[in-house]
């Protein structure tokens, strides 16, 4: 290169626009931020709601903002994060559930000569949701029997025990709930989150029957379909597909009545609750032993029976450990897995399955963490209920305590991330808070929750939780007060 070319090159190297480099966020001041939340919350359109909101430095346990911070509010599934961390302080992040096949019985010639008993202890893990077919570990369980050498039972499949004798159902639910996957029914021995897909498929022609289909599993539930393929009047566009159901309990076996509309050469399909928890899953079961070549000359016997439940074990089925359960519970909010918890904390913490006897196990746990009595009122272990009341106070002394346990790390990454996954998977995204928020939700109707952790731009983690009660605007609109003070947090340096 010479002279002339080098010169004109290095002017021109001089003359070109660097690389633009973000300036570092100013750091906030308390008196700033606090003026800005305080307008965000003061917004007029929330003049009938009730905000409340603690947030803080758990490092210095300095508070930097706070409204109503003692005051109790409807938590929605705000609950979770009180029924998760008393399961993770009390059971441990190890912690597996049992089911047992039991049997008096001997083998003789392939044929178990008498009864199958299982006895179930709340297993929420064998779903779609966390085995990726429901049926997987319900059909090992199968190839267990048939590797002990068994071919036919003579007796009957029986639900052993009664581990959990009150209601299948949480305190205070609502009726519309419970043909929904959100107010399905709980037991110890539990199928699929208590939920099946129910599919109708049309027939060629109009007038033609219905094809139904249900899965995870081929026999659950028992299903009355009152529709057959759609006609259309001269004129009509075609009309949505649509399927309704209701589910009759009085008989052995519930059976789900379906009626609706589905077009020929078309299908509708919707996620329907399955009424009786532990039956379900004996079918279930009942159908994995007929795949495996595995005869049932008996019946299946629904109502437990706590004196077979001291027979020779034949074989164990263990969950995967609470810490691998935990994420499938708080990311998609799932309200069985919390009734399953509550009722296993009463079970082995306080003597019987019953969710009362959870619930006194949690509020002990609260008041062991420091929490006032009067700022909780525990009824459920998912929030469903609206008789369940929490301060933020409860909330951050809950996530605080979490913070310093040993498997914090585990109840973190179980917490949704803002932008990334769970409830709050397209939330804050753009923000600096996408991937920096871990924040579990809570939705009921006029209550929504948000509480967890963010950390500032230069690394220090805060607590906070923002609940908010009785208000009339969308819930886009809370949701967008949250997001922007998470957002403005997790931007800036620490406040000064």
């Amino acid at each position: 290169m010479t002279r002339a070319v080098l010169a004109v090159a290095l002017v021109a190297a001089a003359c070109a626009p660097r690389p633009r480099v973000a300036a570092p966020a100013p750091a906030l001041t308390r008196a700033a931020f606090r003026a800005s939340a305080d307008a965000l919350v003061g917004d007029p359109m929330f003049r009938n709601a009730n905000w409340g909101v603690l947030i803080l430095d758990p490092a210095t346990g300095d508070t930097l903002y706070s409204r109503n911070a003692a005051k109790l509010f409807m938590p929605a599934s705000n609950q979770k994060i009180l029924t998760g961390a008393t399961a993770l302080a009390q059971l441990g992040g190890d912690f597996r559930f049992a089911t047992h096949f039991v049997s008096g019985a001997p083998v003789v010639d392939g044929v178990l000569r008498g009864d199958l008993v299982v006895v179930g202890q709340g297993d929420p893990t064998m779903s779609d949701a966390m085995m990726g077919d429901a049926m997987r570990p319900l059909r090992a369980a199968a190839d267990s029997l048939w590797a002990l050498g068994i071919r036919a039972i003579a007796g009957a499949l029986v639900k052993g025990g009664n581990l959990f004798p009150d209601t299948t159902l949480g305190f205070g639910w609502e009726w519309d709930d419970f043909e929904t996957p959100s107010g399905a029914a709980v037991d110890e021995l539990f199928f699929n989150n208590g939920v099946a897909r129910v599919t109708v498929f049309g027939g060629d022609r109009p007038g033609d029957p219905v094809r139904v289909r249900t899965r995870p599993a081929r026999s659950v539930p028992v299903v009355a379909a009152d529709l057959a393929t759609g006609a259309l009047a001269a004129g009509d566009t075609a009309p949505r597909n649509v399927l309704r159901w209701t589910t009759d309990v009085r008989g052995a076996r519930p059976v789900v009545h379906l009626t609706g509309f589905v077009r020929p050469r078309d299908s509708v399909s919707a996620n329907v609750a399955l009424r009786d928890p532990a039956s379900a899953w004996l079918d279930a079961f009942a159908e994995a032993l007929a795949d495996r070549g595995i005869a049932l000359h008996g019946n299946v016997i629904r109502s437990p029976h706590a004196s077979l439940t001291e027979a020779p074990r034949l074989l164990t089925l263990w969950s995967p450990p609470l810490r691998e359960i935990l994420p499938p519970f708080l990311k998609p909010s799932q309200n069985q897995i919390g009734e399953l918890l509550l009722h296993t904390l009463g079970l082995l913490r306080a003597g019987v399955g019953r969710a009362d006897s959870g619930r006194a196990v949690i509020e002990r746990q609260l008041a062991a963490w420091g929490a006032d009595t009067a700022g909780f009122a525990v009824r459920d272990g998912s929030g469903l209920s609206r008789h369940d009341y929490v301060s933020p106070e409860t909330i951050v002394r809950v996530l605080d305590a979490m913070r310093t346990h040993q498997d914090f790390r585990v109840f973190y990454d179980a917490l949704p991330i803002a932008g990334v996954d769970g409830t709050i998977a397209t939330r804050m995204r753009g923000t600096p808070a996408e991937r920096n928020v871990h924040a579990k939700t809570g939705t009921v109707d006029k209550a929504r929750s948000l509480s967890g952790f963010v950390t500032t731009a230069d690394g220090r983690l805060l607590i906070f939780s923002f609940l908010c009660n009785n208000f009339t605007v969308p819930n886009r609109e809370v949701e967008r007060v949250q997001d922007a003070i998470l957002a403005r947090l997790a931007g800036a340096p620490f406040l000064r």
